[in-house]
């Protein structure tokens, strides 16, 4: 860190956001006065690039695709007037859907009204409206309590129906794939279908879809006659969706004030559109991540909020971080193999988990804090003239300042309260932050190679094991993992034979016999 003393500096470097209620402080990050002035040439690439990627040239040009989520709160923005018309009617249509969910105009054939709704989906189509549902939400004012499937883990959907109980009858379902072939999300849809005809009710009368126009899901939803269907549009990345359909209708629903949420992110934009890097938040942010990681990732980025509605906030970046940036080749295809890994929890509960790992550990990260001025709550003194808001913003300052006398980097986020405007705001620095940063090191920050492989590496395991049971069954007798992967022709993949066929025995799919060790197990058709 440089020896000038941190007041100095801290008064030199803070960024003031008055519009945005916003402040942020770079100065305890280790760079020199000179750094900004060297960054000067690739900023300006960056903020020309993030000009053209507004105006509607192919941003993302491994699928040859626009990358329009900055148009889904300034519809006027987008470069073709039947877009701009798009957003603009699927909004009204969000609105009027929500107000006649919350009137009773839209209602269950079943009960008076709908008091739950359940999400379905995964990625993106969850992690944005969770962070929103808990960042907002209040269970006293909340007009409809919300429930998420986001993962297709049987038990976890069965226990969130066990819960619903028969407040299923009264349960909207809001079902969210752009593909409408997402399987963990096509999972989730099922079971829940399975649970309405064990019930006896329509699934169809309690259903919406967010999908793309045309996909598997948009085709089912209106043959069956589902409530509505709403757009996926291919310019929009389901971790840059939140301020579009898939995390807008969940928020109306809720009874959060969506138009504040996208009148924060629009303000935002316009601070962060402006190629006046000491004034310009996410700039800064970008160049902070670029300095403190090398470029390349050589650091993670802890997230440490002191604010428990922003318990999930570190989750929704992992995803909007780490997939758009953590790519293998560059622009030109050169393997970089760039990305910045983002953890974190809240604050004061991390004092008590690894700040102290933090603080005398490996030093291989950097954090950023996000305090919130305003406490909220009952300022009930807990001790003569001090609240317990008081004690969370000592442990912040005090963990802020413990961190930098030992040489651990950081950066501080400000804001004044945790409202609608303040969470849309939040959304677009970091998204727009993330677009400067794939600039900075020449990648694209707007496909997910990745995801789609892992996708396909789990259908091969799925199609092997269709082949294990149906070899089982035509076989007649028991056999090892290792004579069923010779059988196979998939001794190259024993392992995962192995790994199958316990698992499909422990939840009696298959008969189990003992050996010498699990490896000399023998399984055979139920």
């Amino acid at each position: 860190m440089k020896t000038e003393p941190l007041w100095d500096r801290y008064r030199r470097y803070l960024c003031l956001c008055p519009e945005i209620d916003l402040q942020l402080d770079i100065s305890r990050i280790d760079f020199d006065d000179a750094y900004l002035q060297r960054m000067s040439e690739p900023m300006t690439r960056a903020y020309r690039a993030m000009a053209d990627l507004e105006s509607g040239v192919i941003a993302n040009p491994d699928e040859q695709r626009m990358v329009g989520h900055y148009w889904l709160r300034d519809p006027q923005r987008a470069p073709d007037p039947t877009i701009t018309a798009a957003i603009t009617q699927t909004l009204d249509r969000i609105k009027q859907f929500a107000d006649d969910v919350h009137h009773a105009k839209i209602a269950p054939p079943n009960a008076e009204r709908f008091t739950d709704l359940l999400v379905i989906g995964i990625g993106g189509s969850a992690l944005g409206p969770q962070f929103v549902a808990d960042a907002l939400g209040d269970p006293q004012t909340d007009r409809m309590a919300v429930h998420f499937f986001d993962n297709t883990d049987p038990d976890g959907m069965d226990r969130l129906l066990r819960a619903l109980g028969d407040r299923l009858a009264a349960t909207l379902i809001v079902v969210i794939s752009k593909s409408g072939g997402t399987p963990e999300t096509r999972n989730g849809m099922m079971t829940a279908q399975h649970a309405f005809i064990e019930a006896g009710l329509d699934f169809a009368q309690h259903a919406v879809a967010i999908t793309g126009e045309g996909s598997k899901l948009d085709r089912v939803a209106e043959s069956e006659g589902w409530l509505m269907r709403l757009p996926m549009w291919d310019w929009v990345g389901g971790r840059t969706s939140e301020t579009g359909p898939v995390g807008l209708l969940p928020a109306a629903l809720q009874g959060i004030d969506i138009a504040a949420l996208l009148e924060g992110a629009r303000d935002c934009d316009d601070v962060t559109r402006q190629a006046d890097t000491p004034n310009n938040p996410a700039a800064l942010m970008a160049l902070m991540w670029y300095a403190a990681t090398d470029g390349r990732g050589a650091k993670d980025m802890v997230v440490l909020p002191y604010k428990d509605r922003l318990l999930l906030f570190s989750r929704y970046l992992q995803q909007l971080i780490m997939e758009s940036l953590g790519k293998a080749d560059d622009l030109d295809g050169k393997r970089v193999e760039q990305g910045i890994a983002v953890y974190g929890n809240k604050g004061s509960t991390d004092q008590h988990a690894y700040v102290q790992q933090l603080r005398e550990g490996v030093n291989n990260f950097f954090v950023t804090f996000v305090h919130v001025l305003e406490e909220g709550g009952q300022p009930v003194e807990v001790e003569p003239d001090i609240t317990a808001g008081d004690y969370l913003r000592g442990f912040y300052l005090g963990t802020r300042q413990a961190l930098s006398e030992n040489g651990r980097q950081s950066m501080t986020l400000t804001v004044d309260r945790t409202d609608e405007r303040t969470i849309g705001v939040l959304i677009a620095l970091f998204e727009r932050a993330v677009g400067y940063y794939a600039s900075l090191i020449h990648i694209n920050a707007y496909h997910q190679p990745g995801v789609e492989a892992g996708k396909k590496a789990a259908a091969d395991v799925l199609d092997l094991q269709r082949r294990l049971v149906d070899h089982l069954v035509r076989s007649g007798h028991a056999q090892t993992a290792e004579q069923l992967a010779a059988a196979l022709d998939a001794e190259s993949q024993i392992e995962t034979v192995h790994h199958l066929l316990e698992a499909l025995a422990a939840n009696g799919r298959l008969n189990w016999q003992a050996g010498d060790g699990p490896w000399d197990a023998r399984y055979s058709a139920v």
